[in-house]
């Protein structure tokens, strides 16, 4: 069907532009090591899993020479492997350095300051609840760090059903990119459970998980539908379609806008649009280039705050001064 020949051609409509959207900080800084990695070393540059969870992004280092790999023994001995945002387990870095590969961190220093947490409460002898989604790297990569020590639950349900602690203290850590409503709820849960309960010093869902959805928030009663910009396997994309949802709104998860239906804009006169902190922010500007084929189009900026977030770079990537023309150092 033809934008000339669809029944809601023509019509004006208003989109809402959720604000903050698309990358974050941390999502910026992985890319960045990959390209880097690429440029100084050349390729192959091979990465273990997805650098972030994002099609677009994958597919465009992977045209430049980037090798996405599920496992370590995929990649040959003596290269270069570069750790994905999610972050991995200590087992994962031990092999590494067995193997003698080059490694290259790219994972979240908000990720890492969970990792972190895991090993100073398991050393202190806690019982470490882990609130998250099972399967996911970042789960996988924090769990690694006290195996021993960590339990896992997803929802208020599975809170309420741990056993007692036998005299251990018990202490919990989240996911970076949960939904802050439902992890409030199981760590409410949690505290039922455990009354002497003990938190991480801050906060562990990130700014951008947070920021995200307190800007979905904003628009979503005034929207008809609600695109969100993301992969299948970016978690704070699926929390923020579920968060609107849960909000009575009609939201849909795209990788890009050729993924859109025409016939999902039948009677939608606003459109609340935002994007996953993995998701590339020309993707959003295609999406609102494709709603202009379908009528005049009022796009409406709606920013809750501004980010300045700003992470450095590992060492093996930064840029290294060049020596002066006479060749002598500076």
């Amino acid at each position: 069907m033809s934008s000339d020949t669809y029944a809601g051609s023509g019509v004006r409509r208003r989109v809402l532009l959720a604000g903050p959207r698309s990358f974050c900080a941390g999502v910026e800084r992985a890319i960045e090591i990959v390209e880097r990695a690429l440029e100084s070393r050349g390729a192959p540059v091979y990465v273990r899993k997805q650098i972030v969870h994002n099609v677009t992004v994958v597919d465009d280092l992977a045209d430049r020479g980037a090798v996405f790999v599920d496992e370590l023994d995929e990649v040959p001995d003596g290269s270069t492997v570069v750790f994905s945002a999610h972050g991995v387990s200590p087992a994962v870095r031990d092999e590494a350095a067995r193997r003698g590969l080059e490694v290259i961190d790219g994972t979240c220093p908000l990720v890492a300051k969970v990792h972190a947490e895991a090993r100073r409460f398991a050393a202190r002898g806690d019982t470490v609840v882990l609130v998250g989604h099972a399967g996911h790297e970042e789960v996988e990569g924090t769990m690694g760090e006290a195996p021993g020590s960590m339990v896992l639950v997803e929802t208020a349900e599975e809170a309420r059903a741990l056993p007692a602690a036998d005299g251990r203290a018990v202490s919990y850590l989240t996911q970076t990119t949960l939904a802050v409503d439902e992890t409030a709820e199981v760590v409410g849960a949690l505290r039922e459970t455990f009354p002497l309960l003990q938190e991480p010093p801050s906060d562990d869902i990130c700014y951008a998980t947070t920021n995200r959805q307190a800007a979905l928030s904003a628009i979503v009663a005034e929207s008809d539908l609600v695109l969100v910009v993301g992969s299948e396997n970016s978690s704070n994309s699926v929390r923020l379609v579920e968060m609107a949802r849960r909000g009575g709104t009609r939201a849909e998860l795209i990788d890009r806008a050729a993924d859109i239906p025409e016939e999902w804009l039948d009677g939608v006169r606003t459109v609340g649009l935002t994007a996953g902190a993995s998701a590339p922010p020309a993707l959003v500007t295609e999406v609102v280039t494709w709603l202009k084929g379908f009528g005049p189009v009022d796009v409406e900026e709606r920013e809750i705050t501004r980010e300045d977030i700003h992470f450095d770079l590992p060492s093996a990537v930064r840029a290294r001064p060049r020596p002066p023309a006479d060749g002598r150092p500076s």
